[in-house]
Formats: structure tokens, sequence, C-alpha cells
């Protein structure tokens, strides 16, 4: 796995086994260029994400399996749209946001984006232009879009460094442009509210969000969070906006209790996991009993160290199992637990458990399958291969690749081995190193092979320009 722009220390927590599992993604920004984008993958979290969106997106004539929704690991508020494939949302909105709602909301809008095709727009801005310094200040826009991927303090200077482009260069053609782009934030508006008025959801969380930010208009640019750089709001916009939202007959409309409980043990996890123990007790004190607070502090506990840190935090998972014993993440994170400690063997009954209540779970399958690698007898391996191949079906991820591999060594297909890794390095964006251990797969494999073929298109392979 390549390292993501963020403390080594960060990814120490979020790179082992599961639970959160981090990776790289490399995303196109625009035609001319590209950026790593730091993605935690989550069963639990995705699987709100997307119970969040899919109505949104039917509504919207996407269908319900076309576009993913992305965890981008960023402490800032911000969410935004790269092509019509994706939404990507920061850790830092959903810790932020207080009700499901809002979170809604901001998908809702992103989407106005996808259905506006606002990005295809932009493309086509570049391709027609000829001039380098129009093109400079168009990615200039772009890096504000991305608002901060990076993390930490790269986020600000990212920022900046869009900012810096835009004030150079033709004045004329970037007020066009810039003016264009005020004029779809507000279509994205208008379409936004239209899918959540087609799914009977209120429109307020979107109106929250953006009040929150429409304060940042009167400072300076360096100091905007991502969200309000990337998404520019206007007193009259707000307003229309705030016109729309409170004459809607869904105004009023709130979250269900499942629906907000889901949405605060996913806010418990990410604190717990993200965040330093200490702000997370301070967060979720030991005087809230309510189950995402006791997540939340398992987790922390954990984190914490020191003896007996792990037996501390076992005993409050399994506290929250007997709270909810259908629940398969808390089943989940015990597994995470007890691999991240070495315990390989012990965590195996906790995911079996996890996958049983989940069973379309592909991200559990691999975790399990993880689990069994330390077990290298001809039953384990050949149950870690099919485990693997099942979850790559649904979700091809480079992990899975990467453990794939393993078992084929374990089972002497060196061939098929290599040819997991080619497609692990390809997904990951290396693909000097794809192509080579492609190369290597496929003088051995059968031509005209489903494997053969996935590693000629990686040899054959040439990136965009």
């Amino acid at each position: 796995m390549s390292m993501p722009p963020v403390s080594k220390a960060k990814w120490s927590r979020i790179a082992v086994a599961s639970g959160l599992v981090a990776t790289a993604i490399m995303a196109a920004a625009s035609t001319a260029s590209a950026q790593n984008l730091p993605l935690i993958r989550d069963t639990e979290i995705e699987g709100v994400l997307s119970d969040y969106a899919k109505p949104i997106f039917k509504s919207a004539g996407l269908g319900t399996g076309r576009i993913k929704m992305r965890i981008v690991q960023n402490d800032a508020f911000n969410a935004f749209v790269l092509d019509g494939r994706n939404v990507f949302v920061h850790t830092g909105t959903l810790m932020q946001a207080n009700t499901p709602n809002e979170v809604i909301g901001v998908i809702a809008h992103e989407t106005g984006h996808i259905t506006g095709g606002h990005m295809a727009a932009l493309r086509a801005r570049i391709a027609k232009d000829q001039t380098r310094s129009l093109l400079a200040q168009i990615l200039g826009i772009g890096l504000i879009v991305a608002g901060g991927v990076a993390g930490g303090d790269s986020a600000n200077s990212l920022g900046g460094a869009g900012q810096g482009l835009l004030f150079g260069g033709n004045e004329v053609i970037m007020r066009s442009l810039l003016a264009e782009r005020r004029q779809q934030e507000s279509a994205a508006d208008q379409a936004g509210l239209s899918f959540l008025n087609a799914t009977q959801q209120s429109g307020l969380g979107m109106l929250t969000t953006f009040e929150r930010f429409a304060a940042q208009e009167y400072i300076s640019d360096a100091q905007k969070e991502a969200f309000a750089r990337s998404h520019p709001l206007s007193t009259d916009r707000l307003a229309r906006l705030r016109t729309l939202v409170e004459t809607s007959q869904y105004y009023s409309k709130k979250d269900s209790p499942d629906l907000q409980l889901r949405h605060d043990l996913m806010r418990a996890k990410l604190s717990g996991y993200l965040e330093k123990p200490q702000v997370v007790f301070n967060r979720y004190p030991e005087s809230d009993q309510s189950l995402p607070a006791r997540y939340a502090r398992a987790l922390a506990r954990f984190f914490q160290g020191g003896p007996g840190a792990l037996e501390a935090s076992l005993a409050q998972v399994d506290g929250l199992i007997a709270s909810k014993p259908n629940f398969p993440y808390f089943w989940e994170v015990k597994g995470d637990l007890l691999m991240r400690s070495g315990r390989n063997k012990e965590a195996i009954a906790p995911l079996r458990q996890a996958l049983k209540l989940d069973p379309n779970a592909s991200l559990i399958r691999v975790q399990l399958a993880g689990a069994l690698q330390e077990d290298a007898s001809p039953a384990a391996v050949n149950e870690a291969v099919a485990l693997l191949r099942k979850s790559l079906v649904d979700d091809e991820n480079s992990r899975a690749f990467r453990l794939l591999a393993n078992s084929y060594y374990k089972q002497g297909k060196r061939p098929e081995a290599d040819a997991m890794i080619a497609q692990a390095y390809f997904l990951e964006g290396d693909l000097k190193q794809a192509q080579l251990f492609a190369k290597r797969a496929q003088t051995k494999l059968p031509q005209g092979t489903p494997e053969w073929l996935k590693n000629d298109d990686i040899i054959n392979y040439k990136p965009q320009t």
C-alpha cells in the first residue's frame, strides 16, 4: 500500500487489518491532473452512506449501483465530485454532521453537480482552450474543488495553491469561469432540493450546512474551511435556498430514530479509530452510557495502550455485543482488535459471526480471509481463497488481491499469485510494478483465460495524458 500524505502515527492506527481499512486510490481531477486521495474503507460506514445516498441517486435517475460513496480521511468538512461515478465525503463531514439529514443534504447537492454535468463542463472548457496559463488557472479551480484532500496542514496549502493560481493570467476569462461556477452551485442546490422532495426528506440539513459556512464568505480564502472554498455561497443564494427549504412540505420531517442511531454509531466509530484517546474520552465521557459513547470509548481504550488495554477494550466490546447481539459491526470490531494485537486465530470466530450477520459484506469476508492466513493448513488456505475470490466479484480492492496472492503462493500457484499482485499494484496506481508482475504472470498463464486477459489489459494499459 502506498502511504497517503498523512502522519505515520495516524496511519499506523487505521492501516492494519480492517475495522477502518485505509487505502489509496487515483482519482482524476481533470483530464490533465490526478491526485492521491487517502480513502477509508469500512463496511458499517459505507453501508450507512449507501443507505443515505441510494434514494437520492434513484430519484436523480442515476440508479442505485452506478455511483459509489467514497470516504476521504480528512478532518475538514468537505464533499466533492470529480466525475460521474463517485461522491467523495470527508470524515470531518461525517463527524461534524449532527444528523443524517445534514449528510443527506450534502449528498443531494453533490448529486446535483453530477446530473448537471458540471465536471464534464469544466473538462470541456479545458479541452477547448489552447493556452497554458488558462489551463493552469482552471486546474487551480480543480485544486479547490478537491478541498484539501491531502490532510492536515497540507490541506490549507492545497487550497492556497488553487487560490494563488486563480489570480494570475486572463482575468476576464477567469471571471467568466467563476460566474459559471456560481451558477452551477445554485443549480446544484435546486436539483438537490428536488431530489430531497422526491424522496420526502427535509432540506433543513442542506440549509444548516450552508448556513454554517455562510460567515466564511467574509474572511480570507486562506482561513476558510475546504467546503466554503469549494462551494462559494452568496447572500442571495443562501436566501433563495432558505425560501425553498422552508416552503417545502417536508421541512419539519425528522430522521427516524433507527437512522439517527446508525449515524451516531458511525460518528463514534470514526472518533474511536481516528482521534486521540483523550479527545475521545472528552467527547464521550463516562457519564454518557449510550451505545455510541460506549462504542467510541471501547476503541479509545485499545488505542490508549498500556497494560491490559486489549483486555479492557474487549470487555467493553463484549458489553456492546450483549446489548446488541445481532449488530455485525461490534463482532467485526472485536475481530479487528484481536488481529491488531497479533491474535489472528482468536479473531476468526467473531469475524465468522460478523459475516453471518452481514453475509454480503465483502470487506468482512476479506478480513476473515486475513485472519485465516496464519493457518497454513490446506483447509484454511482453501477457505481463504474462496472468501477472497467471492469478495473480488463484488468489490475489487488491493488488499484482497494481495491476500489472494499470498494464498496462491501457499498453494504453489506462482503465476496466479503474480497475476493477483499485478492487479493490486494496478489498483494502487503503481503501473510500473503492475506491468512487471503482469508480464511475469502472463508467460505462465494459459492464453485466453480470464486472468491472462486481465494481465494483458494491464500490460497494454496507457495512462491518459
